[in-house]
């Protein structure tokens, strides 16, 4: 991993919804670092021919460090990360994470705060809510799941939260009229969304038609990698030449060859593995470039994005 990693040992697992697997992660040396509301960890996977790296939420409450918990959503499309979770780790399993990094942590200065989950998108919301009830702050939390698979919490969220908590089951008919909740929101209201793409990009349409700031709009989306056509890459400082399959991302590909390429969320989100191209076509696929330097085509996040053609050369 590219930063220190933390040993840690499965104490517990539970089935939180017919989807939707909790993990307990206890340190085997030590203590846990500390963590805010929004904080996730990478999760090191030793499955073969290849390890997989997914990020996961903390969903532990930010004040009680002793152990971590994070969920997995059970994917029809698994790349094999979340099949690894849910069919191979066991009780007493060990595995190695990154320190907690947050990407997504709540804006004090909010007037209201939104939050709108989709599926196993509640989770980092879980290590929200128990900080925004300590500071008396004004929120509510939308879920949206399908009651067949997803829905995890969703009996003790309406237990301790009450008329803070709603609930829409979609396979029930229940539906979120989104134009309706964002524009009866008072002034100052910062909404967070977590979940499906599809329901981030309705909710940034949304406050976009209405006039929301950007900055009051704040979301995370840890997309898996998609697959692709096969392509190879030069790096350019060693002239070695890396080949890239077509279920494999570029990071991935270039942490087989052992280079060492920094990297937060792996999914596209954070920036830190943005990497310099200095030949060829990329296909972006990320969260974090602007369309301006997409257009530029002089850097890639390799986590995500691929050549679009058959080489790519990056300053590596």
């Amino acid at each position: 991993m590219s930063t220190d990693s933390i040993r840690v040992r499965v104490s517990a697992i539970e089935q939180v919804s017919p989807m939707i697997r909790e993990f307990t992660l206890d340190a085997v040396d030590g203590e846990l670092l500390p963590f805010s509301p929004g904080s996730h960890v990478v999760v090191e996977m030793p499955a073969e021919p290849r390890p997989y790296r997914n990020a996961y939420s903390l969903l532990s409450d930010p004040r009680d460090s002793g152990n971590y918990r994070i969920a997995v959503r059970l994917q029809e499309q698994s790349r094999g990360g979340s099949v690894y979770m849910h069919e191979s780790v066991k009780l007493g399993d060990e595995l190695c994470i990154t320190p907690p990094a947050n990407l997504f942590a709540p804006n004090w200065q909010a007037g209201k705060h939104l939050l709108l989950a989709g599926g196993v998108g509640i989770t980092p919301f879980m290590a929200y809510l128990p900080e925004l009830e300590r500071r008396g702050a004004d929120f509510e939390l939308h879920y949206l799941y399908r009651g067949s698979s997803t829905g995890a919490y969703r009996d003790q969220l309406k237990a301790e939260l009450g008329d803070k908590c709603f609930l829409y089951d979609s396979e029930a008919g229940q539906r979120c009229e989104l134009g309706e909740l964002l524009a009866n929101q008072p002034r100052g209201t910062h909404v967070y969304i977590c979940g499906p793409e599809a329901l981030i990009a309705g909710v940034r349409e949304v406050t976009e038609e209405l006039g929301w700031p950007a900055s009051h709009v704040h979301f995370e989306a840890f997309a898996a990698p998609q697959p692709g056509k096969p392509f190879e890459v030069e790096l350019s400082r060693s002239g070695r030449t890396v080949s890239v399959d077509g279920e494999t991302s570029l990071l991935e590909a270039l942490e087989s060859a052992e280079v060492d390429v920094p990297h937060l969320c792996r999914g596209g989100v954070c920036g830190q593995c943005v990497t310099r191209v200095l030949s060829g076509d990329i296909e972006h696929r990320d969260e974090f470039l602007s369309a301006a330097e997409r257009e530029q085509g002089d850097c890639i996040m390799p986590c995500v994005s691929r050549a679009s053609g058959k080489r790519l050369v990056i300053d590596l």
